[in-house]
C-alpha cells in the first residue's frame, strides 16, 4: 500500500460526506493540525455571529495549515469538527463541504458548551497524511 485508503465498509451507514475508515501508509508524513476556528492572521474573530461566515474563515485556515506541512485537504485522514450548542449547523456544513473539494475523511462532530476563542462557533482539528 503506497496510498492512503479511506474506506466505507459494508454494513455502516453510507455517506458520500464522509468515510469511516483511514488506512496510512507506512511511510508517509502523519500531519496533526490543532484546533483552527475563525480569527484571522492578526488574531481577531471573523464572520461575527455568522456560523457560515466563520465556517469559511476556518476552513481556510486549515488550508493554509496543512499547506505549511506539504498537505492539502485530500491528504487528510481525520477531521474533527467543534460546534457550539445552539449553532445551525446547517449553516457551516455547506461551506466545509465546499472547502473540502470533495476530500470524504472521517469525521467527528461534537456540539460543545463553548470554545477558547470568545465568540467562536466553529473549531476544525485534522490529521493528514502526506505520502512520501
Amino acid at each position: 500500500m503506497n496510498q492512503k485508503q479511506l474506506l466505507r465498509p459494508e454494513g455502516l451507514v453510507r455517506s458520500p460526506a464522509f468515510s469511516h475508515v483511514a488506512v496510512v501508509p507506512p511511510a508517509a508524513t502523519t500531519v496533526y493540525i490543532g484546533g483552527q476556528n475563525a480569527v484571522d492572521g492578526e488574531g481577531r474573530l471573523v464572520g461575527g455571529s455568522d456560523a457560515a461566515a466563520q465556517t469559511q474563515q476556518v476552513m481556510a485556515n486549515l488550508q493554509v495549515a496543512l499547506a505549511s506541512a506539504g498537505a492539502g485537504v485530500h491528504d487528510l485522514v481525520m477531521l474533527t469538527i467543534l460546534v457550539v450548542d445552539g449553532v445551525d449547523i446547517t449553516k457551516a456544513y455547506p461551506v466545509a463541504a465546499a472547502a473540502l473539494a470533495g476530500a470524504a475523511p472521517p469525521v467527528v462532530v461534537m456540539r460543545v458548551a463553548g470554545l477558547a476563542v470568545p465568540g467562536a462557533l466553529v473549531e476544525v482539528s485534522a490529521v493528514a497524511a502526506v505520502a512520501s
